[in-house]
């Protein structure tokens, strides 16, 4: 599989992508050409070798000859529409803008519809975001990868006035991912970057296991402590058979409370975003038997669950592990069966199903109303669900008895 891993150690920005991508080898005509599929007009396309910090990129610019224009998200959708770019691009440009349009109106409690874009509704982002996956695209690239998010600090001028650094549509489209700061007075990372990234990335974290072919920087604009640089790896990696993401483990023994309420804190901690909860039976110092309460959750809602385990439970001290995940693909289906649809639960690999589980509450359901064992409604929707969704002659791993 052919990958991209983007090395953010300067942050992130739209034409700092588009200037690594070029300078791993996409070509300033390819890229021309294929924007002018997108029929507008008002822009040149512009790229320097430069350097930061001591350290060699290219410098991608967008001049453009605009001013003051305005554009809500069904004017962007509209151009995507109406452009002869490829049907993946186009839908991938109008989720990166939905994304964006999506934050902005949460920010200023406005609806998408009524949302003007400035700074990313200009022409240099729109050449800035579709520019970017046509560059991902001239290379082949079938997944990618970023790692954690260095953020600046202090204040940046808007339209808006003076605000703090990193800006709200910014901090808001990297909710779940990791990120830091070292205390670097600038904007390193611009909302249209973090759109991109946010949308395309697969994960965020270490580089994945991969043969680099190539390696390309990108320019910021201005001089920094650091080298201004954006630098991407492209090369193959091992066919990616699973999913993968990041996962927070919370990890307390508990031998002072009451066992009773164990099933409570469960179903509270589910409800409020648990990944996955479990309790173990242990004994601990002095023999006593005690419970280890470990809880799955995503950085998103990691304070949330965190403070809920404080709330709800005996500790003093919680363990937490930062851990990567494979996983399946994984989708809900609904299957026709003789009691009505039933929600199943199925897992793929490279598009092939491996798994197939039905919905247990809808499982519980129909035992209690029909009054059968659950277990045989369990094993007829799972047969039903091997009948509708996977093709005759493909049935590895379940026969009806």
């Amino acid at each position: 599989m052919r990958i991209a891993y983007f090395d953010c150690f300067s942050g992130i920005s739209g034409d700092m992508i588009v200037g690594a991508l070029i300078d791993a080898g996409v070509k300033l005509k390819e890229l021309r050409d294929e924007l002018d599929k997108l029929k507008i007009s008002g822009f040149k396309l512009r790229r320097e070798k430069t350097a930061r910090g001591g350290l060699s990129g290219t410098k991608f610019n967008v001049e453009v000859h605009e001013e003051g224009m305005r554009r809500t998200i069904n004017d962007i959708i509209s151009i995507i529409d109406k452009s002869d770019l490829s049907t993946p691009i186009k839908k991938s440009g109008k989720k990166i803008f939905l994304q964006l349009a999506t934050v902005e109106a949460k920010i200023h409690n406005k609806s998408i519809e009524k949302i003007h874009f400035h700074e990313v509704g200009g022409l240099d982002s729109i050449i800035d975001i579709i520019g970017s996956l046509i560059c991902l695209n001239k290379l082949e690239i079938e997944a990618v990868y970023t790692s954690k998010i260095h953020l600046g600090t202090g204040f940046v001028q808007t339209q808006h006035g003076n605000i703090p650094v990193p800006v709200p549509a910014t901090i808001a489209l990297l909710k779940g991912v990791p990120v830091y700061s070292t205390g670097i007075q600038s904007e390193l990372v611009t909302p249209t970057g973090a759109a991109i990234l946010k949308t395309l990335c697969k994960s965020f974290g270490p580089m994945p296991e991969m043969q680099i072919e190539r390696i390309g920087y990108g320019a910021g604009n201005r001089e920094l402590q650091i080298p201004n640089l954006l630098r991407v790896y492209i090369g193959e990696s091992p066919d990616i058979n699973y999913e993968k993401d990041n996962v927070i483990v919370l990890q307390t023994d508990l031998d002072d409370m009451n066992p009773q309420v164990f099933g409570y804190i469960s179903e509270l901690l589910l409800a409020e975003g648990a990944l996955d909860v479990s309790m173990t039976p242990i004994f601990m110092k002095k023999a006593r038997p005690g419970v280890s309460l470990s809880v799955m959750t995503t950085e998103e809602k990691f304070e949330n669950i965190l403070s809920i385990i404080f709330r709800e439970t005996t500790t003093l001290g919680v363990r937490i592990h930062r851990l990567e995940r494979r996983k399946l693909t994984r989708e809900t289906i609904p299957i026709q069966t003789k009691w009505g649809k039933v929600r199943v639960k199925v897992g793929k690999m490279r598009g092939e199903i491996k798994k197939i589980t039905p919905e247990y509450e809808d499982c519980r359901k129909i035992a209690t109303e029909q009054g059968l064992p659950l277990k045989d409604v369990y094993e007829e929707v799972k047969f039903a669900a091997l009948e509708t969704i996977v093709k005759p002659g493909n049935k590895p791993f379940l026969h009806k008895s």
